[in-house]
């Protein structure tokens, strides 16, 4: 069973990108809808079965490594395939009737949709560096394509920018491989991280280590390599942003957090997590406070995952030079606000959309009056906003409570106050969006009501974000599943 769930779930996203180069945008979406099931099933299945069998690593074509590719497919791998096809899947199925079918470039979405999945995929089992690095620029060329695809002149500006800081942290992702490499002579994570523990020196892999950070937090826009990231997500067209925000930001925190938890007791130092840490608490205030100054609604929510991808680097300090049931506070606590923010956010994106296409307008202003027409969407933009700011009993709101008893138990209690902070600055910007909803607009309200799948998409996922709270011990408890030989 397992060869047939690795096969169907790296192999079918490239062929249905390759079935919907060709075809017109309807049966583009036909055929895409037909491929989200197949991939919800598969991930569901692999899902299961490290949760009955445990994880372990899976040799593509019976080659492992170093002669072949090896996948890692732990907890943490498998339930962030089943995140994405919950997330990707609701973004594509919002987009094929979000999007205009009589726009000649739309058709272009979904082949770039589906190459964008296959390097998720593929960056959530990578196993050795090089290939997270083929995955990790996969997901980029596809973004930036899907930010061009709005075809006026800010989104090309926006997907120029884009391309070039993908690009520089690509390469410096890459040069930090290089000097890993010539220091240890392996690729594969698992073999780096064992012969880090048996050596007694290790000059230039440190240098490596933070070059390769440094160029996954351009990725991933922390603060203040950030500047890419609000014009990119802010101009895409609402199921794009959603993605880039809920997803593709995440690849490559997420190749960072494996990076640092293998190497970085070893490799890395008490003034790098720190540096790291506060750059993140400076992400959250300073991105919370820009996203409550913006008079354009996606630039709220786009400031908004500036300020939210701060509290991901948390995970730098509160895991260096700390017991290990602290470790494991920090790891459970970031991985349950990555899931957290991912539905919230795409939930917020795909609301906005909503109201966008309702008022004819992105001004936050222009909202007056449309209370009393999209009341549902502005309820989800809530639900996600609950989540975002932490309250009770999101998942945001967990994640958030093992950050501070992690805060707390390694002594570093000043991480208390960008928990808190950021949440009424949350708070503030979500509060500021309702407040010009409930404005009564003057003269005759003209509001457009999109079909209401398009406002169930976005509820289902606020909904899943609230709730997450509720089921995060069995989800954590996969995600902590030791490995088992074999596949």
């Amino acid at each position: 069973m397992t060869p047939w769930l690795m096969a169907g779930l790296l192999f079918t996203p490239l062929a249905w990108a390759v079935l919907t180069l060709f075809p017109a945008f309807r049966l583009g979406r036909v055929l895409t809808r037909l491929g989200i099931l197949a991939q919800f099933l598969v991930a569901a299945g692999l899902w299961m079965t490290v949760a009955q069998d445990g994880g372990f690593y899976y040799p593509l074509g019976g080659w492992k490594a170093p002669l072949g590719i090896e996948l890692r497919v732990d907890g943490l791998a498998v339930t962030f395939v089943v995140l994405t096809a919950v997330v990707a899947g609701a973004c594509g199925w919002h987009a094929g009737d979000y999007l205009s079918p009589e726009t000649g470039r739309h058709r272009y979405f979904w082949p770039l949709f589906w190459f964008l999945w296959a390097g998720l995929n593929g960056v959530w089992l990578g196993a050795d560096l090089f290939n997270l690095y083929v995955g990790l620029e996969l997901i980029s060329l596809c973004s930036v394509g899907l930010v061009a695809l709005a075809g006026n002149v800010g989104a090309l500006r926006a997907a120029i920018r884009y391309l070039l800081a993908a690009l520089l942290g690509s390469l410096a992702y890459l040069l930090g491989v290089a000097l890993i490499y010539g220091q240890f002579g392996s690729l594969s994570l698992a073999g780096i991280q064992a012969l880090v523990a048996s050596a007694e020196s290790f000059p230039g892999a440190g240098v490596g280590l933070f070059i390769m950070i440094l160029g996954l937090a351009l990725k991933t826009a922390l603060f203040p390599l950030h500047g890419w990231l609000p014009p990119a997500h802010g101009i895409a067209k609402s199921p794009v942003s959603a993605l880039l925000s809920a997803l593709v930001v995440k690849a490559s925190f997420y190749i960072a957090a494996r990076l640092w938890l293998a190497l970085g007791e070893e490799l890395g130092s008490f003034v790098l997590a720190q540096a790291v840490g506060v750059a993140g608490a400076l992400a959250v205030i300073l991105g919370s406070w820009l996203a409550f100054c913006q008079s354009r609604l996606k630039q709220v929510v786009a400031y908004s995952s500036v300020a939210q991808i701060g509290y991901l680097f948390l995970l730098f300090p509160l895991t260096f030079g700390v017991p290990d049931s602290v470790v494991q506070l920090a790891q459970q606590g970031i991985a349950l606000q990555v899931i957290s923010h991912a539905l919230a956010k795409a939930a917020m994106f795909l609301a906005a959309g909503n109201l966008i296409l309702s008022v004819g307008s992105n001004r936050v202003e222009a909202l007056a009056g449309v209370s009393r027409f999209l009341p549902f969407s502005l309820f989800s933009f809530a639900l996600a906003g609950v989540s975002l700011m932490g309250l009770p009993p999101s998942g945001g709101f967990t994640a958030k409570w093992l950050l501070l008893q992690a805060s707390l138990a390694s002594g570093q209690w000043w991480w208390l106050a960008v928990l808190l902070l950021g949440g009424l600055l949350s708070a503030a910007y979500v509060f500021r969006i309702y407040r010009a909803s409930f404005v009564e607009s003057r003269g005759q309200d003209q509001f457009y009501h999109p079909p209401r799948v398009l406002e169930a998409i976005p509820m289902m996922l606020a909904l899943m974000s609230l709730c997450l709270g509720f089921v995060s011990e069995p989800v954590l408890a996969v995600m902590s599943l030791p490995f088992e030989e074999g596949g």
